[in-house]
């Protein structure tokens, strides 16, 4: 799958995510990029969480929701596959932005 295609599902899996909770993120930006920074990773979430933000948050650069292509592509056989793990990648990094633990995460079936 070419790049181009993967980072539309990626964007597609954000056109998914109901506006609400959209609205709520705050100096965030989401990348893909080809391969993570240690093996195993599909996506990456580097900032400091809503919950752990305070009155002293100011002047720092966005907080980086990257999800990577191809360990997504080496685990999926289809492109419906892509398309669902890109699906939950993109919540369960965006729910890391909220403050929700990796522990939670696979509780609620989005690990």
């Amino acid at each position: 799958m070419s790049r181009e295609r993967f980072e539309e599902l990626v964007g597609d899996a954000l056109d998914a995510i109901p506006e609400e909770l959209l609205r709520r993120m705050s100096n965030v930006v989401v990348l893909v990029e080809d391969d993570p920074p240690e093996p195993g990773l599909l996506g990456l979430y580097e900032g400091h969480a809503l919950t752990n933000r305070g009155w002293d948050y100011s002047g720092v650069l966005p907080d980086r929701i990257t999800i990577f292509r191809n360990p997504t592509l080496a685990m999926c056989s289809s492109e419906q596959e892509v398309v669902d793990e890109v699906a939950i990648t993109v919540v369960h990094e965006i729910a890391h932005h909220f403050g929700i633990p990796d522990a939670r995460l696979h509780e609620l079936g989005w690990g």
